[in-house]
């Protein structure tokens, strides 16, 4: 069974940095795409960051050039690397990983960003 395990959340100030990580139980390379999406409160789950097993990515427009996603295969891991955090980063941050048609989360990781 697939698992995917977050960690690295934490209260932060407001242009603070943070790394998220997320450790599968399989290779990472057995997916063909991974990545963040984020969900706030009362808010819908929305994409972040996504890499696909050739490692081409994808940012949402209100990370671009704060946020970095990356991999190390050796390591089962991927990494959400974000800096210069404001407030409205404030979410539970969530590891996704697609192999064809089928889909897993992992169970979130919370990120809090004070003013």
């Amino acid at each position: 069974q697939v698992q995917l395990v977050e960690s690295g959340g934490d209260l932060v100030q407001t242009g603070g940095s943070l790394r998220l990580s997320c450790t599968a139980s399989i290779n990472i390379f057995e997916f063909n795409r991974m990545g963040w999406f984020r969900q706030a409160p009362g808010g819908q789950r929305e994409l972040v960051a996504t890499m696909n097993v050739g490692g081409r990515t994808n940012y949402a427009d209100s990370v671009k050039d704060r946020f970095a996603i990356s991999r190390d295969g050796s390591k089962k891991t991927v990494y959400l690397q974000m800096n210069n955090l404001k407030p409205e980063d404030t979410a539970v941050y969530y590891c996704k990983a697609e192999i064809l048609t089928r889909v897993y989360w992992g169970q979130g990781t919370q990120v809090t960003v004070s003013s």
